[in-house]
């Protein structure tokens, strides 16, 4: 298959959505311009049409690799970080399939890199976890309306997920026309280093704690 033709599935997808897949070169490309952030295991990545994730699975890649780095030696720590660089990556995309491609990709990277580590000895409560996450994080809808595509008209909502206290997860959910609007924070003197105006986003949603074994629904 040559490269051209790799980066389609067919005409009709192109014609009907514009749909064209970034080649692998050119990802990691860009991800060099950021390398830094591209390896924070905390660090937040969107693609607002991420196909079946050829910008998102080198992102994760990244990321797991410095989590195995740094926390190999313990299974718990490296279960709790590498479910925060998993949650870290976000996608949206108008078709359907590729929502499902691209958890699927994710997943297995995710599984590979936890196995290669771990062994026999991988959770299964840890792996539920991790398909809860991507089932929040990467979503079928249309970024430019920012509503789901699934005909219900509601608004796509994503999930942010914050380690606290070691174990504890905090889970707040938000819209994403919240998060890309400008909304100055008003109150008392919240400011960004920039000295402008703070954006606070309100939650539509938040969670109690939970373990981060604890998170699969």
């Amino acid at each position: 298959m040559t490269e051209q033709s790799s980066q389609i599935k067919n005409k009709k997808r192109v014609a009907d959505h514009g749909e064209v897949f970034t080649h692998e070169r050119e990802v990691q490309a860009m991800l060099d311009l950021v390398e830094h952030e591209s390896f924070r295991i905390d660090s937040r990545f969107l693609e607002p049409a991420c196909g079946d994730g050829n910008f998102l699975a080198p992102v994760l890649k990244r990321k797991l690799e410095r989590v195995k780095q740094r926390y190999v030696r313990s299974q718990s720590d490296f279960e709790r970080n590498s479910l925060i660089a998993l949650s870290s990556v976000y996608g949206v995309d108008i078709l359907e399939d590729n929502v499902e491609a691209c958890r699927s990709r994710l997943f297995g990277i995710y599984d590979t890199t936890y196995a290669e580590a771990f062994g026999e000895s991988t959770r299964a409560d840890c792996l539920n976890a991790a398909r809860t996450i991507l089932s929040k994080n990467i979503l079928w809808g249309d970024a430019l309306s920012m509503l789901r595509a699934d005909g219900s008209g509601d608004p796509i909502v994503f999930t942010e997920w914050t380690a606290v206290n070691g174990r504890k997860i905090k889970r707040r959910e938000y819209t994403l026309a919240n998060l890309l609007a400008y909304q100055p924070f008003e109150g008392e003197s919240l400011f960004s280093d920039l000295g402008e105006q703070a954006f606070i986003p309100k939650p539509v949603r938040e969670y109690p704690l939970v373990d981060y074994l604890e998170l699969a629904e």
